[in-house]
């Protein structure tokens, strides 16, 4: 009876550090990934700086939100199957709830915060950013050809936007670091604890792909449209590279042809994701309120919520076992060296696109942003307190 306890604690303490991370993670996907590193890496020491790059490159590689998959991963190491679910629902609860009382009430309002609330919310969520490429910088990318791939990288990334582009370059800092990098003895990757074996996380993956193929299938074997938007908002689960501001189009091509929505209750609701804490996938939740295919309502909100995480579930469950098995493998250690040190040639692009660009307007934001970044950086207050005082003062400038 003692390990059954023991595990339920662990479940119920990943539940409730979600929950505060969903409740005050504001500022987009690249910016999760920031408070993720300050809490699990920095603050609990659940795992280490190169174990957390090396499960990021992983979520890159994947489709879908990468945030949100670090999150279910970070869960399953921590407490299976059970901690998977457990950082998902924590994560996601919040803003999946706000966004489903905004489409029972669409039309009451466009936004749910006030604009120098948000600004100042985005100007934390900047230094948080810049935090996390400070410390993953300082770690990952020591030596001449490390600092280059991630410059590199960077550069690449911010000519070329597309998630193909992000995905060639992680690839390609592989390759580099497969070829040039030489780890000491002893320093390669840390390996994850293994939470489920190959076989399982064979099915896992076996059961993504007959989905994939089937629901289409399904949906036209079954008059009812409820069929037609689980096997739409799956497959933008399924398909979706980059996360975050990605899904915008790929949604607005599933829900807009057929009549699903209208544009403007459309844009409000986007518009209304980006001012919440927690994924931008939750916008799912409020199409499947708001929309005249399917249940509609509560229960159509939550139907496409778990539609279009669905295929995260089943990748991270289903490539996690293996990722551990080829971090044993030398070739696959050094290779990470170089994948690591693109990653955070990605961080560092995002941090001045989109958020440095679209965030940083003038000096106030400029000063705000500097003393966000040294109350984490040199003072280590916590993230939620940082966050609460930049988004009054974002407010009281605003006013001024």
């Amino acid at each position: 009876m003692t390990i059954p306890f023991l595990e339920q604690r662990r479940t119920w303490s990943v539940f409730l550090i979600f929950l505060r991370l969903g409740l005050t993670s504001f500022g987009g996907p690249v910016a999760h990934l920031g408070y993720f590193r300050d809490e699990f890496v920095v603050r609990r020491r659940w795992l280490s700086e190169r174990a957390y790059a090396d499960m990021l490159a992983l979520c890159h590689f994947l489709p879908g939100p990468a945030s949100s998959q670090l999150g279910m991963a970070l869960g399953m190491t921590r407490a299976g199957y059970a901690g998977m679910l457990a950082a998902w629902a924590g994560f996601t609860l919040p803003s999946a709830a706000a966004m489903i009382l905004f489409g029972l009430s669409v039309g009451h309002g466009e936004g749910l915060l006030p604009a120098g609330l948000m600004q100042g919310l985005k100007l934390v969520a900047v230094a948080m950013v810049a935090q996390a490429v400070w410390g993953m910088g300082r770690s990952l990318c020591r030596g001449a050809l490390r600092l280059a791939i991630m410059l590199a990288a960077a550069c690449i990334v911010l000519f070329f936007s597309s998630a193909w582009a992000q995905l060639v370059v992680i690839a390609a800092g592989g390759l580099i670091g497969w070829i040039g990098i030489r780890p000491a003895l002893g320093h390669g990757s840390d390996v994850l604890p293994p939470t489920i074996g190959r076989r399982s996380g064979a099915v896992w993956l076996g059961l993504f792909f007959v989905l994939l193929a089937g629901l289409p299938v399904l949906a036209e074997m079954q008059p009812d449209r409820t069929w037609a938007v689980i096997d739409a908002f799956y497959r933008v689960g399924a398909l979706v590279f980059g996360g975050g501001h990605v899904v915008l189009p790929m949604l607005q091509a599933e829900v807009m042809p057929p009549g699903w929505t209208d544009s403007a209750t459309f844009l409000a609701g986007y518009g209304a994701a980006q001012a919440l804490p927690g994924p931008l996938f939750t916008f799912a939740a409020f199409l499947g309120t708001v929309m005249d295919a399917g249940p509609g309502d509560v229960l159509g909100g939550v139907m496409c919520l778990v539609a279009i995480f669905l295929p995260s579930f089943l990748l991270v469950a289903g490539v996690l076992p293996f990722w551990s098995s080829l971090q044993r493998n030398y070739g696959m250690q050094v290779a990470l060296g170089g994948i690591n040190a693109a990653v955070v040639g990605l961080l560092l692009a995002a941090l001045f696109d989109p958020l440095w660009k679209d965030t940083i307007h003038d000096g106030w934001d400029m000063a705000l942003t500097f003393l966000a970044f040294a109350s984490l950086t040199a003072w280590k207050l916590p993230p939620w307190l940082v966050v609460l005082f930049g988004g009054m003062a974002g407010w009281a400038v605003h006013l001024l």
